[in-house]
């Protein structure tokens, strides 16, 4: 698991129909760090901090084994304080 801040939404109109209409969030470990796209399963907003699980974690967690995701939002983080933040 790792913890993530979510940046913004990612619009994708074009894109395989196992995804459904589940959102797609951009996300990042650290202000900087290197972006990633994860599949929101708990409803997310934009500043949120949020726990992603990986691998066939994300599948499970997406909805099935099947899933295309590698990055699935499980929970949103009620307080957090980023380190060397203020």
């Amino acid at each position: 698991m790792k913890i993530m801040r979510v940046e913004k939404t990612l619009v994708s109109t074009n894109r395989i129909e196992a995804f459904g209409h589940r959102p797609l969030l951009v996300v990042q470990e650290r202000a900087g760090g290197i972006r990633s796209v994860a599949v929101d399963a708990v409803g997310c907003i934009p500043g949120d901090w949020v726990i992603c699980v990986g691998s066939s974690a994300a599948r499970e967690a997406a909805g099935s084994r099947d899933f295309p995701s590698d990055l699935t939002i499980v929970g949103i983080i009620d307080r957090w304080t980023a380190e060397g933040s203020t």
